[in-house]
């Protein structure tokens, strides 16, 4: 089966979300307290969950355009949108090591992309 645009487009929107549902998570943890009360009002954690069960839904929508093989290693994005989204929304600092991180990951994903380019019209 030849893997589609459309649907490994799919898969990278699917890490935004779930990047973001771990952002709303991070930020729910410190008001999080152990009672049934305390987790059903916080909405950060709800959201994250939602967010979740979204990113799933569509990961199996994905799955039905193109192999797991081509798609399933662009989840690796979600590495990348944690550290931009961490560096805006948590003010966390990014040192050189983690930009390497980020830079291997992307040289990654490319490599995998391009050696599935007869599977994806227009990708790299």
């Amino acid at each position: 089966m030849a893997t589609k645009l459309w649907a490994a487009l799919l898969v990278l929107f699917t890490t935004l979300l779930t990047s973001s549902a771990q952002i709303l998570w991070k930020k729910g943890s410190a008001l999080l307290t152990f009672d049934i009360f305390g987790i059903l009002t916080n909405y950060y954690i709800i959201g994250g969950l939602l967010l979740y069960v979204i990113g799933g839904i569509l990961m199996i929508v994905s799955f039905r355009g193109g192999e797991v093989s081509v798609l399933y290693p662009i989840l690796a994005t979600s590495y990348i949108w944690v550290s931009f989204l961490s560096i805006f929304f948590l003010s966390e600092k990014m040192n050189i090591f983690k930009w390497f991180g980020v830079a291997f990951i992307m040289l990654g994903i490319i490599s995998i992309g391009y050696g599935s380019k007869d599977h994806i019209p227009g990708a790299l």
